[in-house]
């Protein structure tokens, strides 16, 4: 077994998401709803994280990555189609002991999201350990 299978308790802390597109709204949304105090960061951001911030859902910080946005964070997530962006978002993260997960770069995280079946209260979550997300999505999908 190379990753532990853990619920973590997020509501009321910080957590930080790099990337404004599609794939880190999708994370987004998850953190929201664990009730996390999200921050998000990217040069640009799709329509639905503006209307997130105008709500107070989210705080969105609008320019390059800058490490110090980690500094009260419990979990970061690095979401962007940069690599290099991602590497150093994971390696900032590591050196402050913050899980940090890197989407769709499984050996660059220090944890990986698997796929989530809510049927409150019952939450089912599977995961391949990142070698196979489309063969774990379709298991999610039979449950």
């Amino acid at each position: 077994m190379d990753h532990l299978p853990i619920f973590c308790q997020l509501r009321d802390r910080d957590c930080l998401i790099v990337g404004g597109g599609d794939v880190a709204e999708r994370k987004a949304r998850l953190l929201l709803d664990a009730g996390a105090r999200l921050t998000v960061n990217a040069l640009a951001f799709i329509p639905q994280f503006t209307a997130w911030a105008d709500a107070g859902m989210l705080t969105l910080v609008e320019g390059p990555f800058d490490e110090s946005l980690l500094d009260t964070c419990w979990l970061a997530i690095a979401a962007t189609d940069d690599d290099a962006l991602n590497q150093r978002v994971s390696e900032a993260a590591e050196a402050r002991r913050i899980f940090c997960n890197v989407v769709d770069a499984p050996k660059a995280a220090s944890f990986i999201m698997p796929s989530i079946i809510d049927r409150s209260p019952l939450m089912v979550a599977v995961s391949s350990g990142g070698t196979s997300p489309v063969l774990a999505r379709l298991l999610r999908e039979k449950l």
